[in-house]
């Protein structure tokens, strides 16, 4: 089951305040010992340098001055080792303790402030030297006291539960926030998705969840208009189909009836069969146009000499611009230029881009360079600077230029585009030093050959 964001966002403020107030409460406890341990350090240190003086009135042999001394430290927990000239009390941990920290090596008017840990027990140890030989030491264990520790605890437990119920407050509450704007964007996407293409999500929140709606809005934006372009292609394509088909009907149905004959019906005949052959070749582009991005669109590749098919392909376009009275210009190098294509599929798009540059233009051009670029040139009026960068896109310059000049079905360019590519060549569109459109083809090479 998938959580929501607000509820792992809780989730996560949670476990953050609960690993802040343990830390916290950890360096706390530290705090509280530390500060602990430098009170009975100073408060023995202090104890040490009164009962030094007072040795020092009344001399460390006077046995009634120790006692008393004695007496009065050890009733607050703390031991005194004496040394005079051996060390002697009654704790042997507290003997140790002093022992580690030197006191057997204590000068006169030596002081010695450290701890020592003597089995597993750390011992506050202040020492002075009173004499040559002689001397004494205060040993104080530390401990935290039970109700200190117990303070503490609660104090922890405390902090814990209200850092535990503020985080949950915020964390509900930033969940909420945060959650708010992808709400209205995942109901946008969900509209979408049932067609709808007007809507935009609200870019809004953190910078995060504003590009979420952004990209939403972009693509809303960008399937408005692709499906725009798709409307437009089919019409263009029925269109298309709906001419030839209707020549076919009309024909055909004049032989049926028996209103044509003789030469007439001839006639009738060959237009029928051209716009035939017309309706096949628009047919054969589509299922070409739609088999290409599949896998069992296969290409017969192989090294072909491109000047040689561009010669054949100039044969036949050199007689149909005299009939159509538009002129006509091939440029080939001096020697075969060699590259990996499918013949038959290149044939096909120079084909393609020649009929659609004699549709519109006077004058057509046939060019092959010696570096192996293709290029298919005209002399009509060409396209606007922002059509080149589309002119690729199904039915985009069928849907601008339909009724402005003669177009064709919008499928020709898209095809040559597609075949172009998986042949593993580029192909572009730019402007035509005659004034129209060219259309430059680079196809893979294996390196220049020259015929002997």
């Amino acid at each position: 089951m998938r959580r929501s964001l607000a509820f792992r966002i809780t989730v996560v403020c949670l476990a953050v305040a609960g690993i802040a107030v343990l830390v916290a409460g950890l360096v706390a406890a530290g705090l509280v010992r530390r500060t602990g341990t430098d009170v009975l350090r100073n408060s023995l240190a202090a104890q040490a340098n009164v009962l030094a003086s007072q040795i020092g009135e009344t001399g460390l042999g006077s046995r009634v001055g120790l006692a008393k001394a004695a007496d009065v430290v050890r009733g607050q927990g703390i031991s005194v080792v004496l040394m005079r000239p051996r060390l002697t009390t009654g704790d042997p941990l507290a003997v140790r303790a002093a022992t580690d920290a030197g006191l057997t090596g204590i000068a006169p008017g030596q002081s010695i402030s450290v701890t020592r840990s003597v089995a597993g027990q750390e011992y506050l140890v202040e020492a002075r030297g009173a004499g040559e030989g002689s001397g004494f030491a205060l040993v104080e264990p530390v401990r935290m006291g039970a109700a200190t520790q117990r303070a503490l605890v609660r104090n922890i437990l405390f902090a814990l539960g209200a850092g535990l119920l503020v985080a949950a407050a915020a964390g509900l509450v930033l969940g909420r926030l945060l959650a708010r704007p992808l709400r209205r964007t995942a109901s946008v996407a969900a509209t979408m998705r049932q067609g709808r293409r007007d809507l935009r999500a609200p870019v809004e929140g953190p910078a995060e969840v504003a590009e979420v709606a952004t990209a939403v809005n972009e693509l809303s934006a960008a399937l408005q208009q692709s499906e725009s372009r798709q409307r437009e292609f089919l019409l263009s394509v029925s269109h298309e189909l709906r001419t030839p088909l209707t020549a076919v009907h009309g024909f055909a149905e004049s032989l049926a009836d028996g209103v044509v004959s003789g030469d007439e019906a001839r006639q009738a005949g060959q237009t029928i069969q051209r716009e035939s052959q017309r309706l096949e070749r628009l047919v054969s582009d589509l299922l070409d146009l739609a088999r290409l991005g599949a896998d069992e669109f296969r290409l017969d590749l192989a090294e072909i000499d491109l000047t040689d098919t561009v010669r054949r392909c100039a044969d036949v376009w050199r007689a149909r611009c005299e009939r159509a009275g538009a002129a006509f210009r091939l440029e080939l190098p001096p020697h075969p230029v060699f590259a990996v294509a499918d013949a038959r599929r290149l044939r096909q798009v120079l084909d393609g881009l020649a009929e659609n540059a004699l549709r519109v233009a006077p004058a057509l051009t046939l060019s092959l360079s010696a570096a192996g670029v293709l290029q298919v040139r005209d002399g009509g009026p060409g396209l606007a600077p922002e059509d080149y960068a589309v002119a690729f896109e199904r039915g985009a310059l069928n849907a601008k230029y339909r009724g402005r000049r003669p177009v064709g079905s919008g499928i020709g360019l898209a095809l040559a585009h597609g075949l172009v590519t998986r042949m593993g060549g580029t192909i572009t569109a730019g402007p035509a030093p005659e004034g129209g459109a060219a259309f430059t083809i680079t196809l893979p090479r294996h390196g220049l050959r020259y015929e002997p």
